[in-house]
């Protein structure tokens, strides 16, 4: 079978064109807000219910395999299901159509930001953008909770996490120990965490293994890293973008909201690529913009570019660096591990370390509510009420009655610009 070539067995049931598929995946990187849970939403309902291109069990399955994986679940679902179309181009098509629009986006908005940021007007789109942030992370660290604390141990798990985060434990520290510890809990007491068991159908029957996989990893695993070589052999700011945000892409487990702590300290406080109220607004723009939420990689490339070496064409040259490198291994993932996707099954030890990560992903989504309040709700040391009570009206709407994320960043965004304008 070659390289190129989808699975025998696609699972269903109409087999689009190329053209079509492409204008697919391009309308759906233009339309995917509402994070991860929305953009899977999506495409379950266009390719499963209503276009028939994958079946329900395959959808399911291939979804449970992306979430196992560090990155982007909703991209790597993507790029699997263009993957089991049309091979590895199919692959490259979906996944890269579905991170496309927001780059462009974001490096506007960027360019924007970083050459009439002090202007008061964007100064409160900035302002008011905060509190949406605010607001939307503390939805996330309920609705993350609900789902995946299902005991007291597990609570405390998630508490401990927040705590070590808040005095400086490094974030690879905390996902290391949170794995070891759910590995450790499943095997002695699996009640206490109550592990998650297999997502998948006794009587799933699964495709044929490809033959010639090993000679396909070995390729993709070079198209990935000779080019990675050379941007660290460059040195300088390229090398720190190519580094970082490669090693960002390989802990992203849990979602964006988990590894942006871990990118935010990174930042500001090691390399001084951003301030904190830089990154408190690139999260904002990040939540405004359709696609992954970890398209913040892209604002955080755009502003080391811009101020380290200085002028727009440097701050594009840092978005794309750190956008290539943070999605790179996601495209790994997905071509060398599709012909296996269906053959693995979501238990055991990994499934286990993957729990306990999970939980305690809950506590980090937690300190890095406490870093943006911190940078966006406090001025000068004394509280900025205006951000404080468009924060809590934020989080009332989404968590009562279900306001939508464009919604909520619209709303404040247009608060926050009002308040600059009479103020």
């Amino acid at each position: 079978m070659a390289a190129n070539d989808p699975p025998d067995e696609i699972g269903s049931t109409t087999l689009p064109t190329e053209s079509e598929a492409l204008r697919f995946w391009l309308r759906l990187g233009m339309i995917s807000f509402g994070g991860p849970a929305g953009q899977v939403a999506i495409m379950h309902d266009e390719l499963v219910e209503k276009r028939g291109w994958i079946s329900e069990r395959r959808f399911i399955h291939a979804l449970n395999f992306c979430m196992a994986l560090p990155g982007p679940e909703a991209q790597q679902l993507a790029s699997y299901i263009g993957y089991s179309m049309y091979g590895v181009r199919g692959a490259m098509t979906a996944g890269g159509l579905f991170v496309l629009p927001s780059f462009v986006l974001l490096c506007l908005m960027s360019a924007v930001y970083v050459e009439y940021g002090e202007v008061a007007a964007v100064e409160g789109v900035v302002r008011g953008l905060g509190a949406a942030v605010i607001a939307l992370v503390a939805a996330a660290v309920i609705r993350v909770g609900q789902r995946v604390i299902r005991t007291p141990t597990a609570l405390a798990m998630a508490l401990i996490a927040f705590a070590l985060l808040i005095v400086g434990v490094p974030f690879l520290a905390i996902i290391a120990t949170a794995a070891l510890t759910g590995y450790v809990v499943a095997r002695y007491r699996p009640t206490l965490l109550r592990t998650p068991s297999s997502h998948t159908d006794d009587d799933f029957d699964p495709v044929r293994l490809e033959s010639g996989l090993r000679r396909r990893f070995i390729r993709t695993i070079l198209v990935w890293l000779i080019p990675l070589t050379i941007l660290l052999l460059i040195g300088g700011l390229v090398a720190e973008l190519a580094g970082f945000f490669t090693l960002a892409a390989l802990v992203t487990f849990g979602g964006a909201y988990a590894v942006l702590p871990f990118v935010a300290d990174a930042a500001v406080d090691r390399f001084g690529w951003l301030t904190a109220d830089d990154m408190v607004a690139g999260l904002a723009l990040g939540e405004s913009t359709p696609g992954p939420l970890i398209m913040v990689n892209t604002f955080v490339g755009f502003l080391a570019g811009y101020n380290v070496e200085g002028g727009l064409a440097w701050g594009l040259a840092g978005a794309t660096i750190a956008t290539l490198c943070t999605f790179a291994p996601s495209f790994v993932f997905i071509i060398s591990g599709a012909p296996l996707i269906d053959r693995v099954r979501a238990t055991g030890a990994f499934a286990s370390s993957l729990n306990g990560i999970t939980i305690a992903v809950v506590g980090v989504i937690a300190a890095l509510g406490v870093f943006v309040a911190r940078h966006a709700a406090v001025v000068d040391g004394q509280p900025d009420w205006l951000v404080v009570a468009l924060a809590v009206a934020a989080f009332v709407s989404v968590v009562r009655f279900n306001v939508g994320v464009i919604d909520i960043v619209a709303s404040c965004a247009l608060v926050g610009l009002i308040a600059s304008t009479v103020g």
